[in-house]
């Protein structure tokens, strides 16, 4: 052996003996769910350990102000004490991942929730992802039946895509999301819910999701009342799993309710921190973050992610800056209208103001010109329901509108559809071509 070599050997070992110093620092305050020490000397990401005479509890450093290091808390601090001691760990969050985790109900950082006792995974994944290149995504060009008529009808949407369900509260958002986890065509469903109330994680588990869409259902359920950290882990931790099946081949159904939750988490995050406050007080840092989030769904050499990510319209304001940008990111929009539910109409899918931009790919000439033809007569019983409705129209004045009148209750009939009523793409568009008379 060289010289040299010996030389490095006995640095390695001596290396190898040494023990570690622990970065250490002290709460200077806590306002909210921000808490401010003096130290640790960490960046931002680092997991820390806080002493509050319960055992601890974990925090991520955020970032740092006036030279005090900012964490946000992962669990609830209610014993802290000024002067408690910040232990920074080299450790990441990490989470389980597997098939055994088919039926089961997470929270935020893949702890169990349920009562069919503890996790024993095949693998263990970190929560941090990336989108695939662009160059690398494969074109989106096989349809896919979600099970939902009004969708495979006249929103075609394809394995891969990534389509917004955008609605105000109470219309149907979870119920429709519990449609299309259990009648859609997917390998592995995994369910997001970020920031709901508590009693509706049973019920969408029992009510909209039900035990066949259960068996191949991963849940990550972060209710309203958690810290806003959390949160944001529990969307990331969907997302990663997400990626981990599709990684392994597998065509997964990424169903998340809500992004508007997440951005709110945010807000919050972003605004404790110190970034600016922008258009309705959120921050800079949304507009970088949901693209971030939501470009990760999609196609893959290995597999796909096809996206369902509903949109909780403040006021029921399309243009609010939520919407705006996932609108704008996401490959189609669906929106689920406070008139149509007012009708008990469920669906609420609103076909005239929805949108699959990829359609036009999927679709066979036949099918497109029968969706077409569908959206123009709904188009022209639309324009003139006022005169309808006090009678002012003259029958045979138009017929266009003579035609879409005779249809509507067949068309309307058409879109309405049970939660546990299923449907497949091929008969959902023969019943199509039937109602409007083409082929």
């Amino acid at each position: 052996m060289k010289p040299a070599e010996r030389r490095l050997q006995g640095t390695l070992a001596r290396l190898a003996t040494c023990q570690t110093v622990e970065l250490r620092g002290r709460v200077r305050r806590v306002v909210g769910s921000l808490i401010e020490s003096d130290g640790p000397p960490v960046s931002p990401g680092t997991l820390c350990r806080i002493e509050d005479g319960l055992g601890g509890f974990w925090a991520e450093v955020q970032g740092f102000r006036d030279g005090a290091t900012l964490l946000f808390s992962l669990s609830a601090h209610s014993r802290i004490r000024p002067g408690a001691l910040v232990v920074a760990t080299e450790k990441a969050l990490r989470a389980p991942a597997g098939p055994s985790l088919l039926g089961r109900v997470l929270d935020g950082l893949g702890s169990p929730q349920d009562e069919l006792g503890p996790i024993e995974a095949e693998d263990e994944i970190s929560l941090d992802g990336q989108a695939p290149p662009p160059l690398k995504r494969p074109r989106i060009t096989e349809a896919l039946s979600t099970g939902v008529r009004a969708i495979d009808s006249l929103l075609t949407c394809g394995k891969g895509q990534r389509l917004g369900l955008f609605a105000g509260s109470g219309v149907g958002k979870s119920v429709l999301l519990g449609m299309l986890a259990r009648h859609g065509k997917a390998d592995v469903n995994i369910v997001a819910l970020v920031g709901e109330r508590g009693r509706e994680v049973r019920d969408f588990i029992e009510r909209d999701l039900g035990q066949d869409g259960m068996r191949r259902s991963i849940v990550v359920a972060v209710t309203a009342d958690q810290p806003p950290l959390l949160r944001l882990k529990g969307a990331e931790l969907a997302t990663r799993l997400a990626e981990y099946f599709r990684d392994r081949g597998a065509d997964v159904m990424l169903l998340f309710d809500s992004v508007t939750r997440v951005a709110m988490a945010l807000r919050e995050i972003g605004l404790a921190t110190g970034e600016p406050p922008t258009t309705r007080g959120y921050t800079p840092g949304l507009y970088s973050y949901l693209p971030r989030l939501l470009e990760r769904a999609g196609t893959h050499p290995q597999g796909s992610i096809t996206a369902f990510y509903t949109v909780l319209v403040e006021g029921d304001d399309m243009n609010d800056p939520v919407a705006d940008t996932a609108r704008a990111t996401l490959d189609g929009h669906v929106v689920l209208t406070r008139e149509l539910a007012s009708r008990n109409h469920f669906p609420a899918i609103d076909p005239l103001v929805s949108i699959s931009r990829l359609m036009p790919d999927l679709v066979s000439e036949g099918h497109s010109r029968a969706a077409a033809r569908l959206r123009e007569l709904l188009a022209a019983h639309r324009e003139h329901e006022d005169l309808l409705n006090i009678g002012a129209y003259v029958p045979g004045s138009s017929r266009l509108v003579d035609e879409a009148v005779a249809l509507k209750p067949e068309a309307d009939q058409f879109l309405r559809q049970l939660p546990a009523e299923g449907s497949r793409l091929p008969e959902a568009i023969a019943a199509l071509q039937a109602l409007v008379g083409t082929s």
